[in-house]
């Protein structure tokens, strides 16, 4: 029997998207639906876990390009 997943619609660029994806990659624990370039939806349930991990992606990144 179908189950369903309450989902939030999330659009981005495709450079934030490629981030989600890799994100999401080891364990598919974030992402519903890849709908297309710029487009996802993912569980709603695990939002703020996602925001939490794009926050600290960017401060890494930027970390890099304050020690350069």
């Amino acid at each position: 029997m179908p189950r369903a997943v309450k989902g939030v619609l999330i659009e981005c660029d495709p450079s934030i998207k490629a981030i989600i994806l890799k994100i999401d990659q080891p364990l598919h624990d974030y992402i519903v639906e890849d709908l297309d370039d710029q487009t996802l939806v993912v569980k709603e349930a695990k939002l703020p876990d996602l925001k939490q991990k794009l926050e600290e992606v960017a401060s890494r990144s930027q970390a890099l390009l304050d020690n350069s």
